[in-house]
């Protein structure tokens, strides 16, 4: 054998030997606690479910998942940690619906919505709910949409800030019920709230939870629910696409993704472990009790979803003008 041949056959088995023990080594993951980002501050509902899937995954992975706060520029801030992070598991996202409206939000972000992550799986969808003063005349969206197009740019609509949910719930009800609100943004849905009960703004689209209660409280009138189907949380209440606007469906939801280049075997394992925290009972009944719903599926329908929302909502925004620096 010559020496090139001898060269030649070293290498091959030297890269076969690497590969293995490559191969094995992530077929041990994970060997090391892991970091699950949060975009939100300590507190919130959106760091409260987070905390209770890196307790659910800790379990079910047998190593300890803890929850890293990085708030700040409506999930940017977490999203590039994430993305300069190594792909080997360690570093997760545990992303928000801005990660697919911020690259249209904004005008630069210092990485890609698809082309910078590994989407693993989705965790839940949590619908909006819109809301009126209990001293609002408007009984029903019929009544609502009927007064606003009467009194065009007369009305007044409240939200948690641009950009948000709750903003850009109304600016899709806007556009398909063709009528023109005049926008109130404010810090926040509680710096809202008080505004909202007293009648000082007409309307508003907060998160569930956080108009469930002063629904049940008296202080506010459910109109609508903005999924597609009626929330198990408040059942009684009929969406906005059966009170009417057909088609109309917007969700808050979150997920889980990594690093662009995650191996498959590690992205397909957390995504095994991760259908079976949203199936376990416990889990499903917390999701539930603050308004949520389960999102299970594959890491490629959760990648199909987000290149969806990125798509659907850029429409809006640009059509809306709404930007962010």
């Amino acid at each position: 054998m010559s020496f090139k041949n001898y060269l030649h056959l070293a290498l091959i088995t030297l890269i076969m030997f690497i590969g293995n023990s490559f191969a094995q080594d992530l077929s041990k993951y994970p060997t090391k606690p892991i970091r699950l980002i949060v975009g939100f501050s300590p507190g919130g509902a959106a760091d409260a479910v987070g905390r209770e899937l890196a307790a659910a995954l800790s379990t079910r992975l047998n190593q300890t998942v803890v929850v890293e706060n990085r708030a700040g520029a409506n999930g940017n801030i977490a999203a590039e940690t994430v993305a300069r992070a190594l792909p080997d598991g360690y570093v997760l996202y545990f992303p928000s619906i801005g990660h697919a409206v911020n690259v249209s939000l904004y005008k630069k972000l210092n990485y890609d919505p698809i082309k910078d992550f590994t989407p693993i799986g989705g965790v839940f969808l949590a619908p909006n709910m819109l809301v009126v003063p209990m001293s609002s005349p408007y009984k029903n969206i019929a009544e609502l949409v009927s007064a606003a197009k009467a009194n065009p740019g007369k009305l007044t609509f409240a939200s948690s800030g641009n950009g948000t949910s709750v903003h850009l719930s109304a600016e899709l009800f806007l556009r398909m019920a063709q009528i023109s609100l005049v926008h109130i943004p404010y810090k926040g849905t509680g710096s809202a709230m008080p505004d909202l009960i007293s009648g000082q703004v007409d309307m508003s689209f907060p998160n569930l939870p956080s108009a469930l209660v002063q629904v049940k409280a008296n202080n506010l009138r459910a109109l609508g629910i903005t999924t597609a189907s009626r929330s198990a949380a408040a059942p009684n209440i009929p969406t906005i696409a059966e009170s009417g606007l057909v088609g109309y469906d917007m969700a808050t939801w979150y997920g889980l993704i990594g690093p662009a280049n995650l191996p498959v075997v590690i992205r397909n394992r957390l995504n095994q472990e991760l259908q079976s925290v949203l199936a376990d009972p416990k889990f499903k009944d917390k999701l539930i009790s603050q308004g949520a719903d389960p999102m299970p599926g594959s890491a490629e329908q959760f990648g199909q979803f987000l290149k969806n929302e990125i798509s659907r909502w850029n429409k809006i925004i640009t059509q809306a003008g709404i930007v962010l620096e």
